[in-house]
This record gives structure tokens, C-alpha cells and sequence, in this order.
């Protein structure tokens, strides 16, 4: 059981560190990149669709993203949903493709993006921080002796630092990849 309480932990804190990973994907940088989209769910036939399981998303160019929508009578509910995506697209269709023209990014949206990229890392630090916790409450119900468990709560904390670091240079590399121009 106590073994299985670091395993776990480690297991849980790598979960968080690749849930922010996916997060960050989200957002735009200099180029397209089909995560961009990732969010966007389209009302399809009477619920919401994440808009990959309505069209296949694609990279036409830097600048440039496309749609090509399998049902045609979904096309104007999948155009719908991009514009209304909160991530400033506007859009056109022609048949069942959709184009993306992506905007240039200006330095006050750049700024925008990195602040957005610290809520994400810092909502990363509280999942990992919220693990640590979880992890030191079952080592204290633990029957093992007071040497043990505070060795296995060293243990914690060093994986706690790690987790935390591993967060912090994710966010260095894409604070970088957003900033540059």
C-alpha cells in the first residue's frame, strides 16, 4: 500500500503536467495548428460535438486552417460555432470546406495569450499541489511507523518540486513560442 502511494502520486502529478500540455496546445501561437480548435464544440443533430467528430480539421498554410465538414447539413452549424468560439476567427465556407483565415498576432494579443498560459500553468500547480495533499493525508492514515512516513512524505515533496519545475519550463517554452515574433 505504501508503495503504491508513491506510484500513484507520481502517476497523478505526470497527468496534470500533460493536461497542461494539452492546454497550452490551445493556444495560438505564431502559426496554425490544428489544436487551435480543440475546444469548439457544434450543435450536431439535437447535442454538442467536438467540431473533430463533425469535419476533419487541417493546416493549409501558416496563416490558414480548413474545415472539410462530412455532413453538408452541418456546415453552417460548424461555421457558427468557430465564430462564436470566443477565439476571434471569421471564417468562410464554400460547399463543405471551411477556410480559417488566421488573424496576424499583435503584441497586446501576444501579451493576452502569455497571461492566459500563467493561468494555465498556475491551475497545473494546484492540481499537483492538490495530489501532494491527497498523497501526505494517506501516508498520515497509514499504519506505518513515523521514520517511514517521513520518509515517504520527502519522497512526496521531492516529486511535488519536480512536478512544479516540469510546470515551469513548459510555461518558459511556450511563453517563448508565443512571444516570438
Amino acid at each position: 500500500m505504501i508503495d503504491n502511494i508513491i506510484a500513484d502520486t507520481k502517476e497523478k502529478m505526470e497527468k496534470s503536467e500533460a493536461a497542461l500540455k494539452q492546454d497550452l496546445a490551445s493556444l495560438r501561437t505564431g502559426r496554425a495548428s490544428t489544436d487551435i480548435l480543440n475546444g469548439i464544440m457544434v450543435d450536431a443533430y439535437g447535442s454538442k460535438m467536438p467540431l473533430t467528430q463533425v469535419g476533419n480539421v487541417s493546416v493549409v498554410d501558416t496563416r490558414m486552417l480548413s474545415v472539410t465538414v462530412w455532413d453538408m447539413s452541418m456546415v453552417e452549424a460548424t461555421d457558427k460555432s468557430i465564430r462564436e468560439s470566443g477565439l476571434g476567427f471569421n471564417p468562410s465556407y464554400e460547399g463543405n470546406v471551411i477556410r480559417i483565415p488566421l488573424p496576424e498576432l499583435t503584441e497586446d494579443r501576444r501579451k493576452e495569450l502569455v497571461k492566459v498560459a500563467h493561468k494555465y500553468a498556475e491551475a497545473g500547480k494546484v492540481a499537483i499541489r492538490n495530489v501532494r495533499r491527497d498523497a501526505m493525508d494517506k501516508i498520515k492514515k497509514s499504519d506505518a511507523s513515523e521514520d517511514e512516513q517521513r520518509g515517504l512524505q520527502d519522497e512526496v515533496q521531492k516529486l511535488t518540486d519536480t512536478a512544479v519545475k516540469n510546470v515551469d519550463s513548459i510555461l518558459a517554452g511556450k511563453e517563448k513560442e508565443i512571444l516570438t515574433v
